[in-house]
């Protein structure tokens, strides 16, 4: 199925919620709409599925106008941030009614295919009230994938779940999404997690659309300040510098040997993602002074703040590491893995890809 959205708008009470904007999600693939929370996810989803009407601006479906019709009349699978389940029904007999209107064969089994890929299997004989919050999104989501549809929209919905679980479903839905025919659109406000599920990332800030394509791409180049800042968790580090012989002069710090295209301006911002900063000089290497404001301890990972001359800075340091508060600490950094803004935040220089 393709669904491509043309020009779409939405504003409430005059105020825009949506800007123009137009997308066409890859059928058969994941689009991750990426955006901190008010950025007009959860509205462009509800226009997709039918729920509202743009303000201006066309819905297609295979080519068909679909604007005006509704979300019965459209075969859409929706799985929100708060669960929904039948509370009369039993788990088994929620994840069994869009299998049965659908006229499969073995619902039984398939009921319990599901089940055990959502980890609910020990559940099927309880309503949904004698569940926990995330055992219940699990049900929604089992139900959404029993029914098959053409176009499935998934708005935030691992929020609810634990550390470990989230994890765990973020991999089954990765083998789900890619075995099925449907065109999936998923909500997040996490980069990590558009990274994980892979496929297509449309980010979104503010009511606007700024960058879509393949996930990786756009993660590796974002085109703007904008992007960068959305795209980025902890966000992009920051530094202003100015075009200078040879490379960009941070204003607060050393200079950068980073060949600039020829209509660069002479301000310039230079992004610098957490992981890219080490405490460990490498050839070459720029250093940047300073002293620990915070460490950090976040799984297997150490995320350490630093007060430095170019401003606070955050290094993601792989392993468990120790500062003391206050205590005396240099960061270093390879230009080859440095990104550069122009004055209007638009990108000029992006590291290699790794091959």
């Amino acid at each position: 199925m393709q669904l491509t959205l043309e020009s779409i708008t939405k504003a409430v009470g005059g105020a825009p919620w949506l800007y123009a904007m137009s997308l066409a999600p890859q059928p058969g693939a994941v689009t991750v709409l990426l955006g901190a929370t008010q950025s007009g996810k959860t509205s462009l989803m509800r226009i997709m599925a039918g729920l509202d009407r743009p303000s201006s601006g066309r819905v297609r479906v295979d080519g068909l106008d679909v604007t005006g019709m509704g979300v019965r009349e459209r075969n859409v699978a929706m799985v929100y941030q708060q669960f929904i389940n039948y509370p009369s029904m039993t788990v088994a007999q929620n994840i069994a009614s869009p299998l049965k209107l659908r006229g499969e064969k073995n619902v039984a089994q398939s009921v319990q295919a599901l089940a055990a890929r959502l980890h609910i299997e020990m559940f099927l004989d309880r309503l949904p009230a004698e569940l926990s919050g995330g055992q219940q999104q699990r049900v929604a989501l089992a139900r959404a994938l029993a029914k098959a549809a053409p176009l499935m929209l998934l708005d935030e919905p691992l929020v609810n779940l634990d550390y470990k679980l989230r994890e765990e479903l973020r991999d089954e839905l990765t083998q789900l999404f890619a075995s099925g025919d449907s065109t999936v659109v998923y909500a997040t406000t996490e980069p990590a997690e558009a990274l994980l599920l892979g496929g297509f990332t449309a980010v979104m800030d503010a009511g606007e659309l700024l960058q879509y394509g393949p996930t990786a791409e756009v993660f590796h180049t974002p085109k703007s300040l904008r992007v960068a800042r959305a795209f980025s968790d902890p966000p992009m580090n920051l530094i202003a510098g100015d075009a200078a012989a040879g490379g960009v002069q941070l204003r607060a710090g050393p200079a950068l040997s980073i060949p600039l295209p020829g209509a660069a301006s002479s301000s310039l911002t230079l992004g610098v993602r957490a992981s890219a900063l080490r405490v460990s000089p490498r050839p070459g290497d720029a250093a940047l002074p300073g002293k620990v404001e915070l460490a950090e301890i976040s799984g297997s990972d150490t995320f350490v703040h630093v007060t430095t001359a170019a401003g606070g800075l955050v290094a993601q340091l792989t392993g468990v590491h120790l500062f003391e508060l206050g205590a005396p600490i240099t960061l270093h950094l390879s230009a080859e893995q440095a990104y550069v803004f122009d004055a209007q935040g638009a990108l000029l220089v992006a590291p290699a890809k790794k091959s």
